[in-house]
């Protein structure tokens, strides 16, 4: 139990958080510890019982997912926390403008309200190693266009080399680990390595906010 990966569940409709929860506490190593009607009360049990893992609905009354979702990340409650956590933010709309939004403030990734058992088993498990619950080219084109007012570089772009930039530039157009490694001729070991040098130079959670970082500052396609 100890290992399980730790589920919070934020949404209005009770009926949906029920048949949520049956289906993540049937999957093996994986627990529904906390549920909310709404954001605010989500923001508060996730800063009280600290889940891995929180699936939140983006449309909800008191305060919706988005704003839920910014203030789960802002970087006092980050810093207080004693390990990191994914937000899956669950919607009806493909390529959900809102989503998006709520990506640049930090979750995961997506899923419609309408997947399979399979494929929020398979979203959890995702976000909970650090990857996107969308393929990078989606995620690269849900964010194309959201960034109307581009951010300077920070200081620590300066940081990279440039096989790093290199590597950072692929991400953001949306290439795997293995297709950066067949473009730089290089092994995607390699890849990975540079992968771990971007995250900790820029102080980035996941490579999921490599793709935002690099939208936010103007940095797709240039290396």
């Amino acid at each position: 139990m100890s290992d399980d990966i730790r589920v919070v569940l934020v949404d209005d409709q009770e009926l949906f958080r029920a048949g949520v929860s049956v289906i993540v506490d049937a999957q093996p190593g994986m627990a529904v510890v906390g549920e909310a009607a709404d954001g605010r009360e989500g923001v508060r049990l996730v800063d009280e019982l600290e889940p891995d893992v929180v699936l939140m609905d983006i449309r909800m009354p008191e305060l919706d997912g988005v704003e839920a979702t910014r203030l789960i990340f802002s970087p006092d409650r980050v810093a207080r926390r004693s390990s990191p956590v994914r937000v899956v933010v669950l919607t009806t709309f493909n390529l959900d403008d809102r989503a998006a939004t709520a990506i640049r403030h930090g979750a995961s990734g997506f899923l419609l309200k309408d997947a399979t058992p399979v494929m929020l088993r398979d979203a959890i498990r995702t976000v909970h190693a650090g990857n996107a619950v969308l393929a990078p080219d989606d995620l690269t084109s849900l964010l194309e266009g959201t960034f109307r007012t581009r951010r300077p570089v920070p200081a620590g772009f300066e940081q990279l080399t440039q096989k790093e930039r290199d590597v950072l530039s692929a991400v953001a157009r949306g290439l795997s680990n293995a297709e950066v490694a067949q473009e730089s001729f290089t092994s995607e070991s390699t890849v990975k390595t540079h992968v771990g040098a971007i995250l900790r130079k820029l102080n980035l959670r996941d490579r999921v906010q490599i793709v935002v970082f690099a939208h936010e500052h103007g940095l797709v396609g240039r290396g």
